[in-house]
């Protein structure tokens, strides 16, 4: 068979890919809609959240299940956060977010998700007592650190990566106080500390910034770190507060 005459068959059998046209930013009307639509979605986490008390946000995998190591000791986490008068926050979802939930649910705490609409892997778990979903991440990342004076890092994936690193970065740059991170799992995180250090080492980030992170594999360890700093720094003191945006109790 001719060449040619081939080509020609697989052109008519596979349809010639269609160019996408690159016209620059969005109408200024869509950007408008978009500004009050991310506005609106900073409104409704602010009403639901507003009482929700100071948190500690725990971040981890989707992808445990429940007979998984680190599910049991997520929570565990979410048990030890409630009886220290805390309310555990995660993402809302399945994995490590569901077992810090169901940590702190069943001890009696107060266990809260932040959700965020995906077409695969997340859906509210069952063990909330305030939830709330949101379209776009940066404004879901915005509401876990908001409320939280502390945070520990379960292991995780992409999404786990980047709200560590964005976490440690505002730290870093007092963005927000210095609350108390925690990585959990030292095998899991060896590799990413050998590369911290190394960043240390080459003088892309200071040597200091080693110390806003503790890595451990001991929950007795973690919650001392995270207990002792906020009673050396911080008392809970309860707020009178009007529902002036409709908040919910």
């Amino acid at each position: 068979m001719d060449p040619k005459e081939k080509n020609s068959g697989a052109d008519r059998i596979i349809p010639a890919k269609e160019h996408i046209y690159l016209d620059g930013p969005k109408s200024r009307t869509y950007e408008l809609g978009f500004a009050f639509h991310v506005l609106w979605q900073f409104l409704k986490g602010f009403r639901t959240l507003h009482f929700v008390g100071p948190c500690i946000t725990v971040f981890g995998s989707a992808r445990f299940k429940e007979d998984h190591i680190y599910y049991k000791k997520a929570a565990e986490f979410g048990k030890r956060i409630a009886e220290l008068g805390f309310t555990t926050m995660t993402g809302g979802g399945p994995g490590i977010m569901e077992a810090a939930n169901r940590g702190a649910f069943e001890t009696g705490g107060e266990s809260v998700g932040c959700n965020i609409k995906l077409p695969f892997e997340q859906h509210y778990n069952k063990y909330l007592t305030a939830s709330v979903t949101f379209d776009h991440f940066f404004v879901r990342k915005v509401l876990l650190v908001k409320y939280s004076y502390a945070f520990i890092i379960m292991p995780g994936g992409f999404g786990t990566m980047d709200e560590f690193f964005e976490t440690v970065t505002l730290i870093q740059t007092k963005t927000i106080t210095q609350f108390p991170i925690v990585l959990f799992g030292k095998e899991f995180y060896k590799e990413l500390m050998v590369a911290i250090e190394s960043m240390a080492a080459q003088g892309t980030i200071s040597k200091e910034d080693l110390d806003l992170v503790l890595l451990t594999d001991d929950i007795d360890e973690a919650m001392r770190h995270i207990s002792q700093y906020i009673t050396t720094n911080y008392k809970i003191k309860k707020r009178w507060r009007i529902p002036w945006l409709f908040e919910k109790r």
